[in-house]
Formats: structure tokens, sequence, C-alpha cells
């Protein structure tokens, strides 16, 4: 359906809470390292529950090597810094959703080549800076599943 990257994600729940989102929408997780954590740590498994060994999951070595091979028609990478909402895109399926880490975000290199792909989630001000990675992946995750069901 979809595909939902987390670049070079730090903690353990979010990958593990990343997977179950993908399982429930039928979306291939894509993991980009360096990881903060060992795929076997307890946390990934506990947040993914009995559900882990279930979920289509890809290990790059890079953000680079991902978009090489991976060769992505369409994507999106979710930033506090994008203008555009995510509910003001038409997803299709096979797009590529790409977060960055919950500490860093997405390189500026990247944020600054691909601007008319950024996409945010908006929120009140004043409010918090952002959301926890995986619960912004699941808002963006199931517009885009929204749409195209």
């Amino acid at each position: 359906m979809f595909n939902l990257v987390l670049v070079a994600p730090e903690i353990p729940h979010n990958a593990g809470a990343a997977g179950r989102l993908c399982l429930a929408t039928g979306s291939t997780l894509h993991l980009v390292k360096p990881l903060g954590f060992s795929l076997d740590d307890k946390q990934v498994r506990r947040a993914g529950l009995d559900y882990w060994k279930d979920v289509k999951v890809e290990l790059w070595d890079s953000l680079h090597d991902l978009l090489a091979s991976a060769a992505p028609e369409r994507t999106w990478f979710l930033t506090t810094k994008g203008e555009t909402a995510h509910w003001d895109v038409a997803f299709q399926p096979g797009d590529f959703l790409i977060c960055g880490c919950e500490t860093r975000g997405l390189p500026e290199s990247l944020i600054a080549t691909h601007r008319d792909q950024l996409l945010r989630i908006p929120m009140q001000e004043p409010g918090p800076r952002s959301l926890n990675l995986s619960t912004a992946a699941a808002v963006v995750l199931y517009e885009a599943w929204r749409q195209i069901r």
C-alpha cells in the first residue's frame, strides 16, 4: 500500500509502533541505519507485540541507498519545516513517507532540495514543537490510507 521510512530512528518503541502501524495498513516499514537500537531489542518486540514477525521490514544502510534501489516514484518528507499540510496533497498507493530521527529530524540538505515534497502536520500555536515520531507517522499514513480507500 504505502512505504513508511524511518531515517536513523533512535527509540525502539517508535520502530515497534511503526511496525504495527504498517501491518495494520498493509504498508512496508523501511528502517535506515544507523539505528539507535537492535532489531532484537525487547522494547521493539514489546511495542510490536506478537505482530512484529509479520511486519514487512526493509533495512537500508543509508537513505541514498534506499532512494537509489527502491527508486520511489513519489516521496513525501514529514517535517515541521514544511509549508504544505499533510491533508493538502493527494496520496497514491506506493508513496514513500519519510520521517527523520526523533532528536534531529531530517537532514537540512534533504529539506533544502525537496521543498515541494515537505509535509507538516498542523498544530495549534503556541504548542509543542513536534509530535512523537510514531504518532506523526500514524497521522499521515492514515490520512493517505483514508484518501485511497
